[in-house]
């Protein structure tokens, strides 16, 4: 059951199974929307079909279900009502690259994984000259992005700009894991899942969110800047609790679980207990961080106009650095994108286009 008012708590009837549930969440992270949600779901509905993301069919049967417009409405709290609009856009993108990536993989096509990695690069620098391009993901890729540029100043897009290189880049070295059958090590599993879950590119849009670029000083101070690391944290360490049998029915080698039995010589059980651990220590940090990082924010407001202003921009970014955790938790038990056991075939998501696509 969807229950969205506008920035209201909100209850849910899902059920999560016991060995997902996480009652902290629950009790202790309020889950919120953003009231211009309705709107997103049916803009993001329609810029999916117009840029031709996902054939009509798929984008009738399963958009609404798969919920990438409720992840960002339950995030990007306060946001105005563009640049959320811009940002479930590019995160309804994501989600499409993410299953491009999947299959080029699955079906064995390095050189088109090849090219559009190279097309991305090469369009998240001049987004501009890229709105037309033939393969739909980049001129849809082009699209988001420029519209993302058009918030904040130049700073902040070059800044973007090179997160976002980094994790092409990183998608590049799973594709050539998953390819070689090669599970990395634990430490260097953490480092490739904070880019390719785009840890920073999330925490960047807290900003046009926020309507403030801040200040280096203001993004690196430790308190912030722990307080959004951790919230990144939980979500792909959860994602890999939540994927971990399905992904080790397929042979996946890219989730902590797989490497802690891979590299640490853990069951598949003392897998999960270290996962949960892991996850529940996450969340008792972050409620540490956050309360150092609202005091840094207090600290901020000094008097002056520019004072007041990044002190309120500091509190809207922590308070949605909160509402990631509760958004990432329930995203994972409404989305189809996790219900495999509806699926016809295990192996194969039923909203996914398995031809190869773009330019040849």
């Amino acid at each position: 059951m969807h229950a969205f008012s506008g920035g209201a708590t909100s209850a849910t009837a899902v059920a999560v199974p016991p060995s997902l549930a996480l009652p902290v969440i629950e009790d202790a992270f309020p889950r919120r929307l953003h009231p211009y949600w309705p709107r997103l779901q049916e803009n993001t509905r329609r810029w999916l079909l117009e840029k031709r993301l996902m054939p009509p069919d798929k984008v009738r049967e399963y958009a609404d279900n798969l919920c990438y417009t409720d992840l960002m409405a339950g995030y990007y709290l306060g946001a105005p009502d563009d640049v959320l609009q811009a940002i479930a856009d590019y995160s309804a993108w994501f989600f499409v690259w993410d299953d491009r990536h999947d299959r080029d993989i699955v079906h064995g096509r390095p050189e088109d994984w090849r090219r559009l990695r190279q097309r991305l690069h090469t369009a998240l620098d001049a987004p501009e000259d890229h709105l037309h391009h033939k393969d739909a993901l980049v001129a849809a890729f082009a699209d988001s992005v420029l519209r993302l540029y058009a918030f904040l100043p130049a700073a902040w897009n070059q800044r973007f700009a090179r997160h976002f290189h980094e994790v092409i880049e990183a998608y590049d070295r799973e594709f050539a894991n998953r390819v070689a059958g090669r599970v990395p090590g634990v430490e260097e599993y953490l480092a490739l899942r904070r880019l390719t879950f785009a840890h920073w590119i999330w925490t960047d849009l807290l900003e046009p969110s926020a309507g403030c670029q801040l200040p280096d000083a203001v993004r690196k101070n430790p308190a912030f800047r722990r307080a959004a690391l951790l919230s990144q944290e939980f979500a792909a360490w959860y994602n890999d609790l939540c994927s971990l049998p399905k992904e080790i029915a397929g042979d996946e080698v890219h989730n902590l679980g797989i490497s802690l039995i891979t590299h640490s010589g853990l069951t598949l059980e003392e897998a999960v207990e270290e996962l949960r651990r892991r996850i529940e220590n996450c969340i008792a940090e972050f409620i540490e961080a956050e309360r150092e990082a609202m005091e840094f924010a207090g600290e901020l407001d000094d008097g002056s106009v520019r004072g007041k202003e990044l002190s309120a921009a500091v509190r809207t970014c922590v308070g949605n650095m909160r509402n990631w955790f509760s958004t990432v938790y329930w995203f994972h038990h409404e989305s189809g994108r996790y219900m495999v056991d509806t699926w016809e075939d295990r192996s194969t998501p039923p909203y996914v286009n398995n031809e190869a696509a773009g330019e040849k």
